[in-house]
């Protein structure tokens, strides 16, 4: 058995580029899927539709987007700036 580097375990799990489904939570306000797109975008430049799904008790939103992942890294990097917006509560 052999020692495998975390990027090397998960480029024999994913294949990149690869289709994603990118999922957050947030909280529901006016144009969360808006903002959300527009951050996958600094990234992942593309046309996007969101789909939106409220919470039981309508304070959240679950937000997902389909998009290419060319690499971790740059999942990585889409998850980072999602994350970063305050509309979001976190990323799945």
């Amino acid at each position: 058995m052999t020692d495998m580097t975390e990027e090397e375990a998960i480029q024999q799990l994913w294949q990149f580029p690869c289709d994603f489904l990118f999922k957050a939570m947030a909280f529901a306000q006016d144009g969360v899927e808006e903002q959300i797109i527009a951050a996958i975008q600094k990234h992942a430049p593309g046309e996007y539709i969101a789909k939106s799904k409220p919470s039981r008790n309508g304070n959240y939103v679950a937000v997902s987007v389909n998009l290419v992942a060319k690499s971790k890294d740059h999942l990585d990097k889409i998850y980072r700036e999602v994350n970063a917006l305050d509309c979001v509560k976190l990323c799945l």
